[in-house]
């Protein structure tokens, strides 16, 4: 998809105007896409929203698959920064909980666009190897967090770190889409609390007792 170029390969914007061009051409992709998805999506469509002419929008992309694959990497980006958790090794249930909540709340932010994007990766390559790069950041980052904790004792080390980790991925990437979705109403909090409790069961890791009392 797209047309072909004839002029020189695009560069990155050199000046503030530029970037803000660059930047606006990304979100009026990325909002023409949610509104109206990928019949909707075209050059014409992303430069008249813009205001721009076609040499403009080939300044800073090589084609209409170009612009998707930075509008996609903008809302990956904008989803991994929100979704990021401080560390907190004195205390890894809290991490799995902060971290499946801030992960329910970034993906909802960014849920119409990379459903849009994964409703196409099942008959494009290109679509698919964006997921793909977007799904790797959270399986790697759990993948690493289930190594930690089996190497402090804490977590069942028969069990295969990044098998594990796209396992429990998938249950929580699949309480996004019944969220984002299909809309079922949910409490958040509740399902961010059976969430943990489930993945911290999976990977053998104690779960505090909150209803303990202290002793009189």
């Amino acid at each position: 998809m797209g047309r072909t170029r004839t002029n020189p390969a695009p560069t990155a914007p050199a000046t503030a105007k530029g970037r803000r061009t660059h930047d606006a051409l990304i979100a009026a992709g990325r909002e023409i896409i949610e509104e109206h998805g990928w019949a909707g999506f075209t050059t014409e469509a992303v430069t008249q929203s813009v205001g721009v002419s076609y040499g403009t929008f080939y300044t800073y992309f090589e084609s209409k698959d170009d612009l998707l694959r930075k509008i996609v990497q903008a809302a990956a980006g904008q989803m991994i920064t929100a979704s990021l958790v401080p560390d907190t090794p004195d205390d890894p249930y809290a991490r799995i909980v902060e971290a499946n909540r801030r992960f329910l709340a970034a993906k909802g932010k960014a849920a119409k666009v990379l459903r849009m994007v994964e409703h196409g990766a099942y008959l494009d390559d290109n679509l698919r190897s964006l997921l793909l790069e977007v799904r790797e950041f959270y399986v790697g980052r759990s993948e690493e967090g289930i190594r930690r904790l089996q190497a402090a004792g804490l977590a069942n080390p028969d069990l295969d770190p990044r098998l594990t980790a796209i396992a429990l991925g998938g249950m929580v990437e699949q309480v996004a889409v019944i969220i984002d979705e299909l809309r079922e109403p949910l409490d958040t909090e509740k399902m961010v609390d059976h969430l943990s409790r489930l993945w911290a069961s999976a990977i053998g890791l104690r779960i505090p007792d909150t209803n303990a009392q202290n002793p009189a």
